[in-house]
């Protein structure tokens, strides 16, 4: 499941992808950024990473949306930085998705799905993220849980998980995703196992990495590392993954 990155890019076990080398679509309605190739937007050279194959950065106007449309076979999880995101689906889920909040839905076999800005007056910034499924045919599901401040300040926090290990989302591939809140001058450690895949992304701020700063809208791919320091001046939200 590797992808081949610029090689240019490569520097002590990690490949930077900036913020502004990433596809851009910009609709009037919604302003979207693509680390991989999606949709319209294609990259041979970032296809994929491991199990994750989508990392859409969207900013949806007040009162637009996706309407509805269908997936299959695939882990979404979405996370709303700032506004608000209505989710409805063909599975009966009618929720709204804020700020702290992650979803996750898994399309399996089949499911249809809406997700929409409600606010009048205020755009919904927020991820999405696919992964790839451990196998085809699951039966769909949805998710949603909140993830306080507290609980992911100054400290890594798992979110999502194969076996939904405390308290976070439960996901069908090996794979586990966490959280992290810095304050200025804080730092986090996270620790890969042998045969472990990083990625790293930069969703607020900038901090350091394996040598390499990394700014809002910034990934990183990390192979070859057991230990990463993550390291802020001035404080700084992200997501690291652990993939198989």
């Amino acid at each position: 499941m590797s992808t081949t990155f610029a090689k240019s890019n490569v520097s002590g076990g990690v490949t930077v992808r900036r913020s502004e080398d990433r596809g851009r679509f910009d609709h009037g309605w919604l302003d979207t950024r693509h680390t991989f190739s999606f949709g319209q937007y294609r990259d041979p050279a970032f296809d994929r990473f491991r199990s994750l194959r989508v990392m859409n950065e969207d900013r949806v106007a007040p009162g637009r949306g996706f309407g509805a449309h269908p997936h299959r076979d695939m882990e979404i999880v979405s996370y709303v930085l700032d506004g608000a995101l209505e989710h409805k689906d063909s599975l009966g889920n009618g929720e709204v998705l804020r700020p702290g909040e992650f979803q996750r839905i898994s399309a399996g076999t089949g499911v249809v799905h809406s997700e929409f800005n409600p606010s009048p007056d205020e755009p919904v910034h927020f991820y999405q993220i696919w992964l790839l499924p451990d196998r085809d045919g699951l039966e769909p599901s949805y998710e949603q849980k909140r993830f306080d401040e507290a609980g992911r300040t100054d400290r890594l926090r798992l979110v999502a998980s194969p076996d939904g290990a405390d308290g976070s989302l439960t996901i069908h591939q090996d794979a586990r995703i966490y959280l992290a809140t810095l304050t200025p001058g804080a730092s986090v450690t996270g620790e890969l196992a042998d045969g472990r895949y990083g990625w790293v992304q930069a969703l607020r701020g900038s901090f350091m990495v394996a040598g390499e700063t990394l700014g809002a809208g910034d990934g990183a791919a990390v192979s070859g590392l057991s230990s990463l320091e993550i390291a802020s001046d001035d404080g700084a939200e992200l997501l690291l993954f652990d993939l198989a």
